[in-house]
């Protein structure tokens, strides 16, 4: 580095260090959130300028004369070179879900510091380096997915189990995710109206910028931000007209059905006509979005009202979430730091669509950056709010009861003070019945989203800004969908491939729509069950999301340091070691609390037995409407211990044979077959 970039470097180390300081110091006094925000663009500034340049031309050797697989394998349907900000775009709206809105929302019932400290160093040190890092071992092994990359470097046995594992929770994840689309969009014509114009849009962009005027990007994307806002007024206008509203008022399972096909589409169809100008007209909502929240931080720089720790976070009795914060923060909070789901991403489309080696920093690592500023919007969003009346949108009825007198007399006895009136007025100027118990951190995002908008322009437009959340909240969480459904038709076809050499070519049609319809069936069939019928289906395996996602970041950056040792880089293996060390202890001993810890608010195991119990007494609890669902929670929860005890010892004999792989190599100087 040059004088200057030493300089730079420590004048932004001091302002961060000191904005860090604020956060972390303070007791008591009154803060704003923008201290926040300044100790997250300076860790960012400093992680993607410095850390992220150290691994690509140091530990990688980025070389732009190397020729990419989209280049390599160009089929104007998987491979396709592409403009760099256009597959930032992609790249970006597919990594970021519903974990970077909703995870530090749940979380912030431990205060402040734990999560904003996690979001912000296990960002820059494990997250954006998981992104980039797949990214570029995927890229030089030909856009290869995570399954084929761990069957290339621990041998065929190891590959075939990971590639089970992988695509078994990725249709989980997709189930999960596709789930929360549907709950935001049901009933919901305004925000289904607008979703749904961003396929011909994006379909347009596409063909123009392929086709009509190839690498015309501003044009289309003038054209793309235009459309998409007008289809945002046309569709307040049609909500609010009767007449038109029906038609775009959907139930959950016609919702369910046309997510399914929107899914499959999104799969076969080339990825420059759907997929890659949906995601980056997508972007311009998400990150403008965010942007705008950033600039509302620092217009108004709103108080920070929750606690740097509550006492949650030390007994482990939270309402939002139950468990102590080692090792749950890390789970509660995974997009928006570091998310197994961003891996097969990184393996998956975007490896296939990198035009220059050098792309790949703001590809992946930059994209990481956006979504972990999404994260801390989120927290902004949550701990700026009365933490009352956090507390009552977030805590289940079970907690504070059904009432806003029962509610505010609960919470005020935690210490946090709110009386019904107060309740019983944000309900009404948000437009809503009620606001208890509206669990799951989407709904806190968004009520905490618009009080930070109202101090700019009034709470006459509280409600307004409420429910463009919401939209933004539905179409931020579905481009995950379509991107993860042709991933796991990558994922698929590479499982199938190892038993016949049919299904390993990525252009046939018949083999696409094949593992397109099987992948979409997978996912879809769980999403189904859990939409009509509040006991079944993805609802069964929801509680798995947390652990299965970062069981996945496990396994990624565990066979990152593989590839650096067998590749002759052991002295880098720290990069992505230390973080898959680090992710690893708190998964494995989050997933074994879940199995086995004795509270039954916790284990499965634990809860099972009590309402066993329950059962045997004649005495259910008043969640539980009869015996017949009592026996299918039961069940569910023998099943979430089986399958997260099963991925635990997968994934733990995966890393135990990547350390016995890294040992040989570096001991004997062996390559694995």
């Amino acid at each position: 580095m040059k004088l200057k970039d030493y300089l730079l470097l420590a004048l932004v180390s001091l302002a961060g260090s000191f904005a860090f300081g604020v956060i972390a110091l303070s007791r008591g006094e009154r803060i704003g959130a923008l201290w926040i925000l300044i100790a997250a663009f300076c860790i960012y500034f400093i992680g993607y300028r410095f850390y992220s340049y150290f691994i690509a031309y140091k530990v990688f050797e980025i070389n732009d004369q190397n020729i990419t697989p989209a280049h390599r394998y160009y089929n104007k349907l998987d491979y396709v070179p592409t403009n760099r900000w256009v597959l930032f775009g992609h790249h970006f709206a597919s990594i970021s879900g519903a974990g970077p809105l909703v995870g530090p929302v749940l979380a912030a019932q431990m205060g402040y510091l734990p999560g904003t400290l996690w979001i912000l160093i296990g960002a820059v040190l494990a997250g954006c380096v998981q992104d980039m890092v797949i990214l570029i071992i995927s890229m030089r092994k030909g856009g290869r997915s995570l399954g084929s990359i761990v069957r290339e470097e621990l041998g065929n046995m190891g590959g075939i189990v990971s590639l089970i594992v992988i695509y078994t929770i990725l249709t989980i994840l997709l189930a999960v995710l596709a789930l929360v689309v549907v709950k935001a969009l049901a009933q919901s014509p305004w925000g289904t109206f607008s979703v749904f114009m961003t396929i011909p849009i994006a379909i347009l962009m596409g063909v123009y910028m392929w086709h009509i005027k190839p690498g015309a990007v501003i044009q289309a994307s003038v054209f793309g931000v235009v459309a998409l806002l007008l289809s945002l007024y046309v569709g307040r206008i049609i909500a609010l007209n009767p007449s038109t509203a029906k038609f775009f008022t959907l139930s959950e399972p016609q919702l369910a059905v046309a997510l399914m096909i929107y899914g499959f589409f999104a799969s076969v169809l080339p990825v420059w006509l759907l997929l890659a100008p949906r995601d980056y007209l997508s972007t311009f909502l998400k990150l403008g979005t965010v942007l705008f929240i950033a600039f509302g931080v620092l217009a108004v720089n709103p108080e920070i009202k929750m606690p740097a720790i509550t006492h949650f976070a030390l007994t482990g009795s939270g309402p939002v979430v139950k468990g102590d914060l080692f090792p749950f923060l890390f789970i509660t909070i995974a997009c928006g730091a570091v998310s197994g789901f961003h891996s097969l991403i990184s393996s998956g489309t975007s490896p296939k669509l990198i035009d220059k080696e050098s792309h790949v920093r703001l590809v992946g690592y930059g994209s990481m950056i956006g979504e972990s500023l999404v994260a801390i919007m989120a927290m902004i969003a949550a701990v700026s709010m009365d933490p009352g009346i956090y507390f009552a949108i977030n805590s289940p009825a079970a907690e504070i009861g059904k009432t806003v007198f029962s509610a505010a007399q609960k919470i005020s006895s935690w210490g946090f003070y709110i009386t019904p009136q107060e309740l019983e007025n944000l309900a009404h100027m948000v437009e809503e019945k009620s606001i208890l118990s509206r669990t799951g951190g989407a709904p806190a995002f968004a009520i905490g989203m618009a009080l930070i908008f109202a101090q700019i322009t009034g709470n006459a437009l509280l409600a307004f800004w409420y429910h463009f959340a919401i939209l933004f909240e539905a179409v931020f969480i579905l481009t995950t969908i379509d991107a993860g459904t042709r991933v796991g038709r990558y994922i698929l076809q590479d499982l199938l491939g190892t038993f016949s050499s049919y299904f390993r070519n990525y252009g046939n049609l018949k083999v696409n729509l094949l593992t397109s319809l099987l992948t979409v069936a997978s996912w879809g069939y769980f999403l189904y069950a859990g939409v009509i019928d509040p006991y079944g289906g993805i609802k069964t395996l929801w509680p798995l999301f947390g652990i299965a996602n970062q069981l996945l970041a496990t396994l990624a950056l565990t066979v990152a340091t593989v590839y650096l040792v067998n590749s002759g880089k052991a002295k880098y293996m720290w990069v992505t070691g230390l973080p898959a060390l680090v992710v690893s202890i708190n998964t494995i001993t989050a997933g074994l609390q879940k199995v086995f810890h004795p509270d039954k608010d916790i284990g499965f195991l634990a809860h099972a037995q009590w309402l066993s119990e329950k059962l045997k007494q004649g005495v259910l609890p008043s969640s539980i409407p009869s015996t017949e669902v009592a026996q299918r929670v039961i069940w569910g929860d023998y099943l979430n211990a089986g399958l997260a005890s099963l991925y635990i010892v997968l994934v733990s004999l995966i890393i135990l044979n990547s350390v016995y792989v890294m040992f040989k190599r570096v001991k004997y100087r062996e390559v694995p077959v």
